[in-house]
């Protein structure tokens, strides 16, 4: 623009003219160019067309000329001679107009024009700016037609803006831009990169300063038009939509996802140009939501699909919709905002009609409903008004959910039909509350479950006994999973009742089986064969009577309650339950059962991939119970493995979740692995500590008593070299599991009460043969111990070289077990010393070295006096114990209790001081309280007023 503008001013002309839609910036490049020339010292004439009242001809013409009667130095209008009159048709300050014309008047009025605007550029130039031409009169745009054709030797530019609609000055431009006699210059909407730039520079900021989110809603309401950059921009701002955080403009994440007027105006202006046929198709898409199938809406608006297309690759609607090009066939808007500023220009009535229209054709296209549609209609029966179909949809909705282990949603979804199918008759409601009690367990909200009686009264009135039944089973379940034994037994002794004794097999077997998970778990000789007799008799019945979730869980108790005599077996069931689920696209049945087969994994040979696997499957999809009870599995494996600090973060985080959640049997699982935990590390004030809380909170639960007796208090005994306490618990949890079996293993029998009986002398090869033989052996934790008492066995009869391959093997087979394996070495290795086979110098030093970095100091002591004993030399294991002061000494503080003293002086949290050692806060805290046990300090402050005295500074 500025070369023409120079090339005005030296005599040669030109006509521009700038084509463009509204808004487009045609107005904006105008006035840049008037600023231009007016810094040229040229006149400038400025006239627009209007669409208010009636045309009146000649008006920006006569606009525009009227100027030069304003300026402080007028032209000299006498120079145009004969012409002068003629011009009284636009400015009656010239004369009166000549109205003796013929038809070639308006070229004698154009060539007027001509000469007066060459006239008033005589000395510096002219610009003849003439603004939506479109809304001009024929005879104005006559004089332009002229005047293009003529200017070029004029000091004159002709600036004319128009349009892009179809219309006689489009056409004029189109026209003279094609004979060579006009420049066109047509406007198109901005890009991304230059609405961002556009927005940046509203802003005050630079490019980088605005997100990407932010650019992106910026042009989906604006389409590049920079007028509408701006207006949605400002809304944008206005409303709270666009923040500036530390200097940079994004989407504020807690505003809501509302259309701001601004944006709504900019759509519905776009919208209101479509066609008809266009705007109801945009109109239905939007009631589906951001995307959209091809197929579907053909089904709506009953248009071919080369139709279709016509529609939605118009200008108008490209700016609204795309083709998504990750999937084909179908096709979404541009940002979900549109979505919500087409949805506002709808009725209500209009809403209704559409909704229902879509959703017939959901139904039709979809038969079944299969996947997100099944939800998706639900919402558009909802919008259309048809709060009875939407209920009832939004309850298959909820089952699908629940059946692939989304539990959350699941309850969601029920909720929502529990809402809207408040007054439907008992047995719609029933639907409801059955499958929600399920989804309320798996989602861990158990207290909802039980405060949900009252609307299981409600909905059980006026339905059979059958259905009545059901609805107690399925909160008997909810009991199971919350470790309410008692309620669930209520219920399951309700639901009995409801059926009678004249129950169906197929009625029975959902009362069958949760009695059966309840039975695990109460005192008694005969519990458990109580619970495998249910559960057998439920499996059975699940095959033929089509019911796949008791199926499922059958099997997997089925599992449990084979393991102790036949771990094989138990695996095997826990495949066929795997297998059901499977069949049946039961995801949340399988993740159980994988998380069961996991644990077999990890008893069986110490791998936890399953287990891990499990874990992920149950968080992935939002299972909360199978999650939490793979970790607790794991939790276990990992004490046996001796990474203690892991096992002990695992357990404090599996806890917190299954407290605050109401999980009760995952939680007293937990606890009773805080027992085990604190045995393994040799620390019996703390086991003491861990199962007066397990009592306190769970009660003495006589089916745990062989693990706290074998697998914690035994261990504890012999990791502070106490074998005979160790045989007594070890003798007690025999005891307790004879008259009180139970499904949890690692009492002791098939591992470490084998090898000290062995070493006791209680114990030849024909008994040994005979527990080994036992499956229940075959455990992977039980066999390093059972094969390091078979080599004590072999050596003491001689067979020396069989011993010694059997405690290669023992270690082998105790690879993942650290505490265990070194605990195994330590064991034998006395007894080989002994009777002379092996090298058990050797074996003490590596069991020795193991313990003392474990801080484990009685077995490491009594490994170097074996040593001693047997003339080795045995390292010097101060390691800092030197620094102790004598005082502290005398009290048996260890090494690593001094190094958490010593942080005391500065004041230090748990936490803080956990980082600095390299220890979890709970070790931390352990210390502290051997600490103030030692000391016979009264708390924590006064260990720190200790710790200033005798800590060296």
């Amino acid at each position: 623009m500025r070369k023409l503008l120079d090339s005005a001013r030296g005599g040669r002309g030109a006509a521009v003219f700038l084509v463009g839609e509204g808004g487009i910036g045609k107005s904006r490049l105008a006035a840049t160019a008037a600023d231009l020339g007016f810094a040229a010292d040229m006149r400038l004439l400025r006239g627009r067309g209007s669409a208010i009242g009636p045309p009146a001809p000649f008006r920006s013409l006569t606009e525009a000329l009227l100027s030069l009667t304003r300026l402080d130095s007028p032209v000299d209008v006498d120079a145009l001679g004969p012409y002068r009159p003629v011009l009284g048709r636009l400015i009656p300050d010239w004369g009166p107009p000549v109205t003796d014309h013929d038809d070639g008047s308006l070229v004698i009025l154009a060539e007027a024009v001509l000469r007066l605007i060459g006239l008033a550029g005589r000395r510096n130039g002219c610009l003849v700016t003439l603004e939506d031409m479109h809304d001009a009169d024929p005879e104005t745009l006559a004089v332009v037609d002229y005047l293009t054709d003529n200017i070029g030797r004029q000091p004159t530019v002709l600036l004319g803006t128009v349009r892009a609609d179809p219309g006689p000055a489009l056409t004029l431009a189109q026209s003279a831009a094609r004979r060579g006699a006009a420049v066109l210059m047509e406007l198109d909407r901005l890009g991304k990169p230059e609405v961002c730039r556009l927005a940046a520079s509203c802003l005050g900021v630079g490019q980088q300063d605005v997100s990407p989110d932010a650019t992106d809603l910026l042009w989906a309401g604006s389409a590049g038009n920079p007028f509408l950059v701006e207006e949605v921009l400002g809304g944008m701002v206005d409303g709270g939509l666009l923040v500036a955080q530390d200097g940079r403009w994004q989407l504020c994440d807690t505003t809501p996802a509302t259309a701001p007027p601004t944006f709504v105006r900019s759509v519905a202006r776009r919208v209101e140009q479509l066609d008809p046929r266009t705007r109801e198709l945009v109109s239905a898409a939007a009631v589906l939501g951001p995307r959209f199938p091809l197929a579907l809406m053909r089904e709506v608006t009953g248009l071919s699909y080369r139709d279709l297309l016509s529609h939605l690759h118009t200008d108008r609607a490209a700016q609204l919709i795309v083709s998504d090009d990750q999937a084909p066939g179908w096709y979404g808007f541009q940002h979900q905002l549109i979505v919500e500023a087409v949805l506002s220009l709808l009725t209500p009535a209009d809403r209704a009609r559409l909704s229902a229209q879509v959703a017939d054709a959901v139904e039709a296209v979809y038969p079944g409903l299969p996947g997100e549609w099944c939800q998706a209609c639900a919402a558009l029966r909802l919008d259309a008004g048809d709060i009875v179909a939407a209920g009832r949809l939004f309850l298959e909705s909820g089952r699908r959910a629940l059946n692939q282990g989304a539990a959350d949603s699941a309850v969601a979804l029920l909720d929502r039909a529990w809402e809207l199918l408040a007054h439907e008759d008992g047995a719609t409601r029933a639907d409801v509350l059955e499958t929600l009690l399920y989804a309320l367990a798996e989602a861990g909200q158990i207290d909802r479950a039980f405060n949900s009686v009252t609307s299981l009264d409600q909905a059980g009135s006026g339905l059979d006994r059958q259905r009545r039944a059901r609805l107690r089973t399925r909160l008997a379940w909810a009991a199971h999973v919350a470790g309410r034994y008692a309620d669930g037994v209520a219920q399951v002794d309700a639901a009995r009742a409801l059926l009678g004794p004249d129950a169906s097999p197929a009625d029975s077997a959902p009362i069958d089986v949760v009695d059966a998970y309840l039975a695990v778990d109460q005192p008694g000789p005969e519990q458990l064969r109580k619970a495998e007799s249910l559960a057998r008799r439920a499996a059975t019945v699940a095959q033929t009577a089509d019911l796949p979730v008791v199926a499922c869980q059958a099997w997997q108790l089925l599992g449990a309650l084979v393991r102790p005599r036949d771990p094989v077996q138990a695996s095997s069931c826990l495949e066929r339950s795997r297998a059901v689920a499977v069949q049946y696209d039961l995801p949340i049945w399988e993740i159980h059962a994988l998380a069961r087969l996991g644990n077999d994994d990890a008893m069986h040979d110490g791998s936890l991939d399953r287990l891990t696997e499990a874990r992920r499957q149950a968080s992935r999809i939002g299972a909360v119970t199978a999650r939490y009870h793979a970790d607790s599995s794991t939790a276990l494996q990992i004490i046996l493995r001796g990474d203690f600090d892991a096992a002990e973060a695992l357990i404090d985080d599996v806890l917190t979740a299954t407290t605050r959640l109401g999980l009760r049997e995952p939680a007293r699982y937990v606890r009773l692995l805080r027992v085990v935990l604190a045995g393994h590390r040799g620390q019996s004030q703390e086991m003491t500590h861990a199962l007066a809380d397990f009592r306190e909170r769970e009660g003495d639960l006589i089916q745990h008593a062989p693990r706290i007796h074998g697998l914690a208090k035994a261990t504890c005994a012999l990791l502070e070299e106490d074998r005979s306490r160790a045989m007594a618990e070890l003798a007690m949890a025999m005891r307790y599991e004879a008259a009180n079996p139970t499904i949890y293993a690692y009492a002791g029998r098939y591992g470490v009460q084998l090898l000290l009986r062995i070493l006791s002398g209680d114990m030849d090869w024909e008994a040994y043969e005979e527990i080994t033989a036992d499956p229940g052996s075959r455990f992977r934790w039980d066999r390093q111990f059972a094969t390091f008492g078979r080599a004590v066995l072999a050596g003491r009869s001689g067979q020396h070289a069989e011993a010694a391959a059997a405690v290669d093997e023992a270690m082998s087979v105790g690879a993942p077990y650290a505490m265990g394996k070194h605990l195994g070495l330590r064991l034998v290795g006395e007894a080989a010393l002994a009777d002379g086979w092996g090298t058990p110098v050797e074996w003490l030093r590596t069991a020795e070295e193991y313990f003392h970095s474990a801080d484990i100091p009685a077995v490491a002591g009594a490994c170097r006096a074996l040593l001693r004993s047997a003339g080795a030399r045995v390292a010097q294991r101060r390691n800092g114990a030197g620094e102790i002061p004598a005082v502290l000494r005398a009290d048996g503080v260890t090494v690593r209790e001094y190094e958490v003293l010593r942080l005391l002086v500065h004041r230090l949290g748990n936490r803080e001081i956990a980082d600095q050692l390299h220890l979890s806060p709970r070790t931390v805290e352990r210390h502290i309280s051997s600490l103030l046990t030692k000391t016979g300090l009264p708390n924590r402050k006064a260990l720190g007023e200790l710790a200033a005295t005798v800590v060296p500074s």
